[in-house]
């Protein structure tokens, strides 16, 4: 009788253990930090596909989007800190509220956001962009590609990197300027002309306040994509240590 209340005793205990250190986990995924795999080029060269990125979700305070499933508990902000131009931010898209998107915070609300030609006009003035060596992007699954490259400083101060295709210009190349709405984002992917973002309006288009998740901090694991993931021998070798606790720029 005693072994088995013993047993009972020690089967609640572990229940309670794990059960504890689920709802820790899930307190942490929720108000703290969260992984995020990236999973297209469109942040190229600032992230790569196959780079695992923590994301602080304290970094601008919390919305129903912090909550599991985006439970609707309740709407607006607590603890809102302003987001600053140049972050890196995943957000719901507002198509749907439910798909996350990684891209750059390019326009504050009240800003007047355009691009012609190529070159990003922020209240009407031209981002300072230096031409740099071309970026190579070498893929084990469709070979490698040049891509013209440069150093773009947004008025704020901060600088990245930015790709572009050599071809001719395409439709969001050039576009007409918006004005960012009270509590809403402009955001562009850093491979400008592989990114959808706040240029298609239909698609994306202005990203309200609410539907920020947090900032990308650091890339915690990075591995090249490969064409045949169910050869697990291979793994080692694609592992990108260079990129290892490297700070999301």
């Amino acid at each position: 009788m005693v072994s088995s209340r013993r047993r009972s005793g020690g089967f609640s205990e572990n229940f309670k253990t794990v059960l504890l250190v689920c709802l820790i986990a899930l307190l942490v995924r929720s108000f703290a930090y969260e992984g995020s795999l990236i999973p297209s080029k469109s942040m190229l060269p600032s992230l790569l596909v196959g780079d695992y990125v923590v994301i602080s979700k304290f970094a601008y305070g919390f919305s129903r989007h912090a909550l599991p499933f985006s439970l609707h508990l309740f709407d607006g902000r607590v603890l809102f800190h302003m987001p600053k131009r140049g972050d890196v931010v995943v957000f719901k898209t507002p198509v749907d509220n439910r798909t996350d998107l990684i891209k750059r915070l390019v326009g504050l609300p009240g800003d007047r956001i355009q691009v012609r030609h190529r070159v990003l006009l922020i209240n009407g003035e031209a981002v300072t962009r230096q031409t740099i060596d071309d970026y190579v992007d070498r893929d084990p699954r469709f070979g490698s590609q040049r891509y013209p490259q440069y150093v773009e400083t947004l008025p704020s101060g901060p600088a990245h990197l930015i790709v572009e295709d050599a071809g001719p210009e395409n439709p969001v190349d050039n576009t007409d300027e918006v004005v960012v709405p009270p509590h809403h984002y402009f955001m562009m992917g850093d491979n400008r002309d592989n990114s959808e973002d706040s240029r298609y309006a239909n698609a994306v288009g202005f990203v309200p306040e609410e539907n920020l998740v947090g900032r990308a901090e650091i890339i915690v694991l990075s591995t090249e994509p490969s064409a045949t993931p169910w050869q697990f021998w291979h793994w080692p070798s694609n592992l990108r240590r260079d990129r290892f606790l490297a700070r999301v720029l």
